[in-house]
């Protein structure tokens, strides 16, 4: 179906263009040079809420547009959409709901008769409620003569799903087992004000046997191709289960740099957090947020307060005026296993202003990106101000963040860089097979502090690819 969009922005010009929604091809108009050594242009735009983006053997970029509940390609030179397959049973709404994460089989293309897709959504086991309650992991087949995936086959189902922080990454080890993330299902603010984070509780024997899958919150699982444990996983307070490492608040992302493995994880109102994932590591959260040093963040368990149905809902970081509740220091805490952040999105002191009155305490203005997505630059890349950095989305600025990594990958150096702002929220970014390129992912709509550092409904660039390159 073709359709029309509106002028488009970024940076500071604007340009028109035509938006197609499948099987068409867009062309690529210039853009604002947002920095002075790069070019930018828009492969496509009109997406339906673009989440997941991998490049596939194909030679295409694969995205999974969330809201649209489908898999489509993108041709790299002319932006053409191609629609590839629609989840008809996944549940697609609010923004943490619908078609998320997506990983090829390592073997895909390859000749061995290993063309899968996988691919985690979410789903309402009651959709009268409106609202997901459980999610699942599917392969498909993909026909590379008729250019369409078929035959989806669940991996892994009645996991944790809800109507917030699913988490969603998918992505493949070095020994080709599935690893997949899961948030804690937004428990413990707002309309969850009154559910326990379960991100530090850990299944028995006795759930996993029986695939129960309730403690799987903010955890990185570790899977089979076949949805079975892994022999290799770690037994963690005795059990083996599909947990990889645990103690995540809403993990986006998730990178390899040789054989170490990054992550990104969303904080609440301070630390979003930029984590080495180690086997069976706890990354402490709810009882710390990014280092454990006390600063601005004090866990407080909202579903013990008294008539917690009663009581205004919690926003995770100030507690409502007349509302007792007990606040658990960081360092009250001694997690085994914990594993402190190589870096967060930002540490601020305790008399940091969350009611700031230039937001009036709207938590765009908090000290988070709310971070969605990490990628590496190679150290050999084209791009010689990017070598062996990690590079980070947010969907709070639309700015990628970029982390110098030490000569051995293991820690940042230094600061954090910025590039390339917009008023957009930036969903994903890719780096193309050939270091020439950054694509970023734009979500469709949302909430962003603006260019102009004040909240703003209004994006640039609704579900939008962005090309970034050297001139």
């Amino acid at each position: 179906m073709k359709k029309t969009l509106s002028a488009i922005a970024i940076a500071t010009a604007l340009f028109s263009i035509n938006l197609y929604a499948e099987n068409t091809v867009v062309q690529n108009p210039r853009v604002a040079n947002i920095e002075q050594d790069f070019k930018s242009s828009v492969l496509v735009d009109g997406l339906d809420g673009i989440w997941d983006m991998v490049w596939g053997a194909d030679g295409k970029i694969w995205i999974t547009e969330r809201q649209g509940r489908r898999i489509s390609s993108i041709d790299p030179q002319s932006g053409e959409h191609k629609v590839l397959y629609t989840f008809e049973k996944a549940f697609a709404q609010p923004v943490h709901q619908g078609v998320l994460g997506m990983a090829f089989d390592p073997d895909f293309l390859k000749g061995k008769g290993e063309d899968y897709v996988y691919v985690y959504y979410t789903y309402a086991k009651k959709p009268e409620d409106g609202k997901s309650t459980a999610g699942r992991i599917v392969r498909l087949h993909f026909d590379a003569k008729a250019g369409t995936l078929r035959d989806e086959q669940i991996v892994l189902d009645n996991l944790t799903g809800g109507d917030d922080h699913n988490g969603g990454r998918l992505m493949f080890d070095k020994k080709g087992k599935l690893l997949a993330t899961f948030g804690d299902s937004g428990f413990n603010q707002y309309a969850n004000s009154c559910k326990e984070i379960r991100a530090q509780k850990l299944p028995s024997a006795e759930q996993v046997a029986k695939g129960d899958f309730s403690n799987y919150r903010g955890k990185i699982l570790r899977l089979n191709k076949d949805g079975s444990i892994p022999a290799d996983n770690p037994s963690i307070n005795g059990v083996k289960s599909h947990i990889w490492a645990y103690g995540f608040r809403n993990p986006q992302g998730l990178v390899w740099v040789g054989d170490l493995l990054f992550n990104v994880d969303q904080g609440p109102g301070v630390d979003d957090e930029v984590n080495l994932i180690e086997k069976g590591g706890n990354y402490g959260w709810p009882h710390i947020a990014g280092y454990q040093d006390n600063q601005a963040y004090s866990y407080v368990n909202y579903s013990q307060v008294d008539n917690c149905t009663q009581a205004p809902v919690y926003d995770e970081v100030t507690v409502p005026d007349g509302v007792k509740a007990v606040y658990q220091k960081e360092t009250d805490v001694h997690p085994d296993n914990f594993k402190p952040p190589l870096k967060t999105f930002y540490t601020v002191p305790n008399s940091y202003n969350f009611n700031d009155p230039k937001c009036g305490g709207d938590y765009i203005c908090w000290p988070t990106v709310a971070t969605t997505s990490i990628a590496y630059y190679p150290k050999d890349g084209k791009i010689k101000s990017l070598q062996n950095s990690l590079l980070v989305t947010g969907v709070k600025t639309g700015i990628l963040y970029q982390l110098p990594l030490s000569g051995d990958s293991r820690q940042v150096q230094g600061e954090v860089l910025t590039h390339f702002r917009t008023s957009n929220r930036y969903r994903m970014v890719l780096v193309s097979p050939d270091s020439s390129k950054i694509y970023i992912a734009t979500d469709s709509s949302g909430y962003i502090m603006g260019k102009e550092l004040q909240p703003t409904d209004k994006v640039d660039n609704q579900g939008a690819i962005l090309v970034f390159e050297a001139k």
